[in-house]
């Protein structure tokens, strides 16, 4: 007997699952950064993506989840990055702010200020003609404890991981033993959890916004993020970061979205969830925007730097760039817990749905067996994710967890997406895809949607593509740039997913041959019986006669496509 896969509770169970995967880490730390930058057969695919994905993911929530617990037993004290006073300070660091020179009088302190530069945030150089050719580097609290207190970096290297930090280890454990918890009982458990982890970041982010906007500079950085360099519009490189961010912010081919979906009721209206979602992903983005950037402001306001010397992505802006800044805050402790706490329910809410994407991915592979052993199953795997992420609680963990950040989401979600595209559009047919969505919400998709799903985003992706193989660079973190045997290795995880699309297509061509491995087979269409109407109807009485065709001159010349056992003839 298979045990039914179940649904959503209710309706908001969905949209907030949806929203709390679509909005996550990358909308506090890669929205902003690329805007100062800027002035101003796949199922198989996405399964393998998401689970990639999430044994680093889970990674930096621990990281999240550490910080949160020093910022607690802080509470009453400041924060032990707030100067250099730990263990983990090096000679180099500098609790206090650059002095400005912009007023200073005579010549010597002119000579000065005009060789005083900022490289970035944690290191800085400074050459005086005062004092000939000498280089001082300088590094902030903050920096020093990510380096040498979280990461513990020393002479590691991809090649020489180290020893395991037992901090880290024990908070990994604790990351997913939170995973486990809300995703043991499947969508019952975890569409309550997204509750509170999809809507208590709006809460920080306001308070924090709120705060952002009473500190000293923080005009300056919001005129920083509003004011547009209309320059930047002729770079190329400009577009294709804000198409790859949007691809990323939305969570697309990673599966989520379509795994959340399923559990949904055959008539959910999918077109306004579609839009909806997007809408919220997008104004989040935006808006956490001026939160960040009003404390990007205050912070180039007290070290006297310039906001694009203190702004940072990735990793770098969460846990340096943002740590920095609460210090300049009254009660540190009580803003650096609550904003740790927002990450940790941004990165959760995410988590959930690409774990579920790989649980439900793998037992609607094998129902009769997997879903009615959902718990140990979901226990498995993610015993399984901890112990793949032990590596990266090593000294030269950082560098694992930014190679398999930089090449597990990278030409393989691109193509995953594009492969989707073509194969709905035009092997299954734009027409019959139509159809089948007027079923579910009563009308069809006007001219629009068929505009950006035949044309506009498949030119869209292929012009990402172009453009990220024109900008490649190899992996590197910070000054290091990886060996090319680790180079090697990223791009084994960039061909896995594409390999499981290439293999797949070839089963199933050796299965049914060609043209009948781009038909529908007999019992295609919805899943519960009481939704066999209209074109479906013949699934009810078992007849394998065709119910409707869609021909070639209806679909615009792109395919034909069948129901049934009808023929299909495929021209692309």
């Amino acid at each position: 007997m298979v045990v039914e896969r179940g649904n959503w509770s209710r309706q908001l169970d969905f949209v907030l699952s949806s929203v709390g995967f679509a909005v996550g880490l990358g909308n506090v730390w890669r929205f902003p950064y690329l805007a100062y930058r800027n002035g101003g057969g796949t199922g198989l695919a996405m399964v393998i993506i998401s689970a990639v994905v999430c044994i680093y993911y889970n990674v930096i929530i621990a990281y999240a989840i550490y910080y949160m617990f020093v910022s607690f037993v802080y509470l009453d004290d400041d924060l032990p990055w707030a100067n250099c006073k730990g263990f983990w300070a090096t000679d180099s660091c500098r609790d206090r702010s650059y002095p400005d020179f912009t007023n200073a009088s005579g010549e010597s302190a002119l000579q000065y200020h005009n060789n005083f530069s900022f490289s970035d945030l944690n290191s800085t150089v400074v050459t005086s003609s005062l004092f000939g050719e000498c280089k001082k580097i300088f590094t902030s609290p903050a920096g020093d404890f990510w380096s040498h207190f979280i990461l513990r970096i020393g002479n590691s290297s991809i090649e020489r991981l180290g020893s395991i930090s037992l901090k880290n280890v024990l908070t990994l454990a604790l990351a997913w033993i939170l995973v486990f918890v809300c995703l043991m009982k499947g969508i019952k458990s975890s569409g309550k959890v997204v509750y509170f982890t999809a809507t208590f970041p709006y809460v920080i982010l306001t308070v924090l916004l709120v705060r952002g906007l009473t500190l000293d500079g923080y005009m300056e950085g919001v005129l920083f993020y509003v004011v547009p360099k209309w320059e930047k519009l002729a770079d190329m490189k400009a577009w294709g970061d804000a198409a790859t961010q949007i691809f990323y912010s939305l969570g697309i081919g990673f599966g989520g979205l379509l795994t959340m979906a399923s559990y949904n009721k055959f008539k959910n209206n999918c077109y306004r969830d579609a839009i909806l979602v997007a809408v919220i992903n997008c104004s989040t983005s935006v808006y956490a925007g001026f939160a960040i950037f009003s404390m990007l402001g205050h912070m180039a306001y007290v070290s006297n730097r310039k906001i694009e010397e203190v702004a940072d992505s990735g990793p770098g802006l969460a846990f340096v760039a943002y740590p920095e800044g609460i210090t300049k805050l009254p009660a540190m402790s009580l803003w650096s817990f609550l904003f740790f706490f927002m990450i940790l329910t941004l990165g959760l809410d995410s988590q959930f749905a690409m774990m579920e994407t790989v649980i439900s991915g793998i037992s609607d592979l094998f129902p009769s067996v997997l879903r009615k052993r959902k718990t140990l199953f979901t226990f498995v795997l993610c015993l399984l994710g901890f112990l793949l992420g032990i590596p990266q609680t090593t000294e030269g963990g950082i560098y694992v967890l930014t190679l398999m950040d930089w090449y597990s989401g990278s030409y393989n979600l691109m193509i995953v997406a594009l492969s989707e595209l073509i194969c709905l559009m035009y092997v299954y047919g734009f027409k019959n895809f139509s159809m089948d969505i007027e079923m579910m919400v009563g009308f069809k998709p006007n001219y629009y949607w068929l505009a950006t799903w035949l044309v506009i985003t498949p030119a869209a992706i292929v012009f990402i593509i172009i453009s990220g193989a024109v900008r490649y660079s190899k992996a590197y973190y910070g000054k290091y740039v990886f060996e090319d045997f680790a180079q090697g290795l990223g791009w084994m995880m960039v061909s896995l997913p594409l390999l499981a699309i290439l293999i797949v297509g070839a089963v199933q061509m050796i299965r049914y041959g060609v043209p009948g491995c781009f038909r529908p087979q007999p019992s295609w269409g919805p899943a519960k019986r009481e939704n066999h109407t209209g074109r479906y109807a013949h699934l009810n009485d078992g007849s394998d006669k065709l119910d409707h065709v869609v021909t070639d001159k209806d679909n615009g010349g792109h395919v034909n496509a069948a129901y049934g056992y009808g023929e299909v003839n495929v021209r692309l």
